[in-house]
């Protein structure tokens, strides 16, 4: 693996997770960080918004994988117990409550015995049996690439070859179907239309549909339906804030409200990282977090590689007076909510060439954390409310270049009454709307075709195919974040910021 020789002095920019990993790692590994965020607070698309007496999340609500915070707050001797304010985490059960057009619905329970009870009652005890089968060859896939695939550093796809060892897990994954299609495997295994879903919507946070995923991106449903999927308490952007206090504790330093606008460059190599204020800040490397474009226009002009976006997601923040929400028949921190289509959804929302639309039949994710945390209940005006807020995938700019700033109010109204006609009673009336999230805001924001999930994960976008985090035209500088290795998720993120330590010379714990 290649290494940045002769750093001591380290600029991250971004301190949402993937940044503040890194200066995690990199402040355990005795480096000299400081942690440079535009924001006025930590969390980048775990950060939060406020409305009138409350906040609420401003991303992602799922957390996985919770060990890959352990492993940050580590490396600077840190854990939840010891930050403050404390950070705790509980495991949902279930992870999620789907309900379908049908009028079924189904819990999803990380615990297998719960899982079987659950699919015996709704689909029959041989849909269970095939679940069983499912869930380990689910579980197959998650070994045998999270320590070669997702976990590591990438020279060249060579390194796929490069060992004994590392042929050993690619032909593994070929034996499993692991480049196959994800919807394939799982059809081949399962046959209730109903579970397909619930074990392949998780291809569209890479970026794809299911039917066209690579199967190895079923790592991604075994860590949303068999390792557990978790809630935090205050919230998910409690987390990026723990982070930033163990960070700071540990003798880094936070600058917020510090737009990096260039780096500069002596000899071949980064030396300095200037802001849009006028501050310079000399660095021996930099770790630079934000989304292909932001990245791109810091760097020194180069040519670009075009890549492929993620579909893009319409995404109402606010408030719901409790007496309106307890009557909803989901009661439950993470709802999805599918529509009647499915195919047909995600070729409207993947279409490229200006060719994708909007959600005809949508599918939907609903968050309310007040479920798992009460605290984050609050009173306005003399009535209990809690946050509410409710996901639609849709497609990106380059997909659909629509004019969100128009539209984004009508699609607002449009998804509450889809959400009225499905059993969501008062919610067009009582849902208070503070903050509508569309392709125009994320672009607003820098990232790549207005998207929150960054590049697709289709083959050319993959592992050593996918952007990577040594940067070959500016030695010093280091990639974290979803637009490089791994990819797009809280746990992959986590880990892209141990990966660019690791590249700057910090050593693995043991």
């Amino acid at each position: 693996m290649r290494t940045v020789s002769g750093v001591e002095k380290v600029v991250v920019v971004g301190a949402g997770l993937a940044g503040l990993s890194a200066a995690l790692h990199l402040r355990g590994g005795g480096k000299d960080v400081t942690v440079l965020e535009r924001a006025d607070d930590v969390g980048g698309r775990v950060g939060s918004y406020h409305g009138p007496g409350y906040e609420i999340d401003n991303g992602a609500t799922v957390l996985t994988m919770p060990e890959l915070i352990d492993d940050a707050l580590a490396a600077v001797g840190a854990d939840r117990d010891s930050v403050r304010p404390a950070l705790r985490t509980r495991q949902l059960s279930p992870a999620y409550h789907a309900r379908f057009a049908d009028g079924t619905s189904i819990d999803v329970h990380s615990d297998p015995d719960a899982m079987v009870a659950e699919i015996s009652r709704v689909c029959g005890p041989d849909e269970a049996q095939r679940y069983l089968r499912l869930r380990s060859w689910l579980a197959d896939i998650f070994e045998a690439e999270f320590d070669r695939f997702m976990d590591a550093n990438f020279d060249s796809p060579f390194d796929l070859v490069s060992s004994p060892a590392a042929v050993r897990d690619l032909v593994r994954l070929l034996r499993l179907g692991g480049f196959g299609r994800l919807g394939a495997q799982v059809n081949r295994r399962i046959t209730d239309p109903r579970l397909r879903r619930v074990f392949t919507f998780q291809a569209l946070y890479a970026g794809v549909a299911p039917a066209r995923a690579l199967a190895v991106y079923g790592a991604i449903a075994h860590m949303d339906t068999s390792m557990g999927v978790y809630a935090v308490d205050g919230g998910m952007r409690s987390v990026a804030r723990a982070m930033a206090a163990a960070f700071v504790e540990a003798g880094g330093r936070l600058e917020l409200g510090r737009e990096v606008t260039s780096v500069d460059v002596t000899g071949g190599r980064i030396d300095g990282v200037r802001t849009r204020d006028g501050h310079r800040f000399p660095c021996d490397a930099a770790v630079l977090t934000p989304d292909t474009p932001v990245v791109d226009a810091v760097l020194p002009r180069r040519r670009r590689r075009r890549t492929l976006a993620a579909p893009s997601a319409v995404v109402l923040h606010g408030s719901v007076p409790t007496a309106v929400s307890g009557g909803w028949a989901a009661q439950h921190h993470h709802v999805i909510d599918f529509g009647a289509a499915w195919n047909r959804t995600f070729a409207e929302i993947t279409r490229s060439r200006g060719r994708g639309r909007l959600m005809s039949d949508p599918s939907l994710l609903i968050t309310r954390p007040a479920l798992s945390d009460p605290g984050l209940r609050f009173t306005r005006e003399g009535v209990e409310h809690e946050p509410l807020s409710v996901l639609a995938p849709c497609p990106n700019l380059d997909s659909a270049p629509l004019a969100w700033a128009e539209l984004a109010v009508p699609y607002r109204n449009e998804l509450l009454d889809v959400l009225d006609r499905r059993g969501y009673g008062g919610i067009t009336d009582g849902f208070r709307v503070d903050h509508i999230d569309t392709p125009g805001t994320w672009h607003a924001r820098g990232m790549q075709a207005g998207s929150p999930f960054s590049s697709a994960h289709v083959f050319r976008q993959t592992g050593p195919f996918r952007r990577r985090n040594l940067d070959p035209a500016v030695p010093g500088v280091v990639l974290a974040g979803s637009a490089t290795v791994p990819g797009v998720g809280v746990p992959t993120v986590l880990l892209s910021g141990r990966l660019a330590a690791e590249r700057l010379g910090v050593p693995r714990a043991r």
